[in-house]
């Protein structure tokens, strides 16, 4: 009988050819079958009430939690808009080429320097989406500069 089924059809096959053992001795014995829910198998669960899982756990759980009630919150108003930084109004080449302050003097790693630094300030990304081409202007002015910088060291 094993031949051509598995394990578990082989299972079922012994357990529907056991005999039902009479009502008072399976309470004594036997957990209930296999095809009743875990709920149910817990004493009191097969009530009517029963309609929720975790009904057969409420004598555990006491009283009800209370929740306290949520003050009603006041009638929400419009996020204000962020505030432009100051740095950001500064768009003109001469602006940048001051805050920039290259000198004829600085090396290549202080100019790369520079403009490492000019961008974790001023990169489009790091600002608001209102201030992104303020700040692209920004930053393409300040490679400029700095791009020219580095081609005067070579000379």
């Amino acid at each position: 009988m094993l031949f051509k089924q598995s394990l578990f059809q082989s299972v079922l096959a012994r357990l529907d050819s056991e005999e039902e053992p009479a009502e008072e001795e399976e309470a004594a014995h036997r957990i209930r079958g296999l095809n009743v829910s875990f709920a149910a198998t817990v004493l009191g669960g097969e009530t009517p009430d029963a309609h929720r899982p975790d009904e057969a756990y409420r004598d555990n759980l006491g009283d009800p939690i209370m929740l306290p009630e949520l003050e009603s919150e006041p009638a929400r108003q419009k996020p204000e808009p962020p505030i432009m930084p100051e740095h950001l109004a500064r768009t003109s080449r001469e602006e940048v080429a001051a805050e920039l302050a290259i000198t004829s003097d600085l090396t290549r790693e202080a100019l790369q320097e520079k403009r490492r630094s000019f961008a974790k300030a001023n990169h489009p990304d790091s600002v608001a989406a209102l201030f992104r081409e303020q700040a692209t202007i920004r930053m393409t002015l300040a490679n400029q500069l700095i791009d020219e910088a580095i081609r005067r060291l070579r000379r």
